[in-house]
């Protein structure tokens, strides 16, 4: 059987962590910064941990991670 491709989206998107978790990082942090309340921006500079239900579906589009 031969291997199977990790979707280019996927790999620019998402880490796996030391501990097995999917990260991404936050969202809202592009354009448009001077609405956004500083707390907030502060708030998404850390990465985000992906919920259960999405990380079986990002499991499937790396399936070597």
């Amino acid at each position: 059987m031969q291997k199977l491709k990790t979707k280019s989206s996927a790999k620019k998107r998402f880490c796996i962590s030391a501990s097995g978790l999917f990260t991404a990082h936050s969202a809202y942090k592009r354009h448009n910064l001077r609405k956004r309340p500083q707390k907030m921006k502060r708030q998404s500079r850390a990465g985000v941990i992906i919920s259960s239900g999405d990380a079986k579906n990002v499991q499937k589009y790396m399936p070597y991670c």
